[in-house]
């Protein structure tokens, strides 16, 4: 790929505690886990990384609290050559995140605690405009408040910066916000979340997807999981099926490794079908490795991967 436009990416990090076992616990029991793992994590950094390793020029915007937490941020956004436009903020904590994955099938579920990062605000995206308005493509989630989402996508959009919302985790939105949206990248819970409507196949996908294309949405990518990702456009409906690198180790973070795929494919110039099949190449080779942002691959595997056809 060639050397493409500037990602800004705003959104979260956490901390990710991520506790295996081969069950969860019930309420009021106690269970012994097989494995615990201290790393990175956080959508928003999640995708940064991806995009990083990727070999995208990507910025990330956040707040962090002044702490252990923030330290292992900072340098997992350096190891991945990820520039930060970090918020200091002394008076509250870094992030952390509960993860438990189910040693059989590696599904998980997740609580998360923003700390710092529910503290952004309109005012942070006004301070950081410039910053937003140099970018090819911008990108950001629901885990910092719905407000300063809304006005980086409003500034974005006033500066013909292409737009990406991955709409995680699943929340009502303010409908203007699907106006500000080039892409809109749900996954099947998050669609049926925005939509009312049942989401278990393709068809059902290309749907829903077509109701939020009525509400404004330039183009729905539903992430599918198994089944790959359906990208759903007035005039266009394309499935791509999934692009599998191995056996499943564990599906933490393979969305954000498809929405940054799909980021740094789109900064390069690249279609957004064959966008679209890139990141479900990346989203592939992730769920191959445990962890978050150490799961994330370089451009080299990925091309590696979809050169095998």
């Amino acid at each position: 790929m060639a050397a493409g436009k500037p990602v800004v990416i705003l959104g979260v990090f956490v901390a990710d505690t991520a506790y295996r076992a081969d069950r969860q616990p019930r309420m009021g029991e106690t269970i012994l886990g097989n494995s615990f793992k201290l790393g990175p994590g956080g959508k928003g950094s999640n995708q940064a990384v991806a995009a990083g390793k990727l070999g995208a020029d990507t910025t990330f915007l956040t707040r962090l609290g002044v702490d252990a937490f923030a330290d292992m941020a900072k340098r997992t956004w350096q190891d991945a050559g990820v520039k930060s436009a970090v918020i200091d903020t002394p008076d509250s904590y870094t992030g952390a995140a509960y993860i438990f994955v189910e040693e059989g099938s590696g599904n998980n579920a997740i609580i998360v605690s923003p700390g710092a990062a529910m503290l952004i605000s309109p005012a942070d995206i006004e301070a950081n405009a410039a910053l937003i308005r140099t970018a090819g493509v911008f990108v950001t989630q629901l885990e910092q408040p719905i407000d300063a989402a809304l006005r980086a996508l409003e500034i974005a959009r006033g500066a013909g910066v292409t737009t990406i919302l991955n709409p995680a985790p699943a929340a009502k939105l303010p409908d203007r916000i699907y106006t500000l949206c080039d892409y809109l990248t749900p996954n099947e819970t998050e669609t049926e979340e925005l939509t009312g409507m049942k989401v278990s196949s393709v068809d059902e996908a290309r749907a829903a997807a077509g109701k939020l294309l009525e509400k404004g949405v330039g183009t729905v990518i539903v992430t599918l999981g198994d089944k790959g990702a359906l990208l759903h456009s007035k005039g266009r409906s394309e499935h791509v099926p999934a692009i599998s690198a191995g056996p499943v180790v564990e599906t933490t973070g393979a969305g954000d490794a498809f929405n940054g795929g799909f980021a740094a494919a789109l900064s390069r110039g690249v279609e957004p079908l064959q966008a679209v099949r890139f990141a479900c190449a990346v989203a592939g080779i992730s769920v191959t490795r445990p962890g978050t942002a150490p799961s994330m691959p370089t451009l080299q595997e990925v091309e590696a991967l979809l050169a095998k056809g």
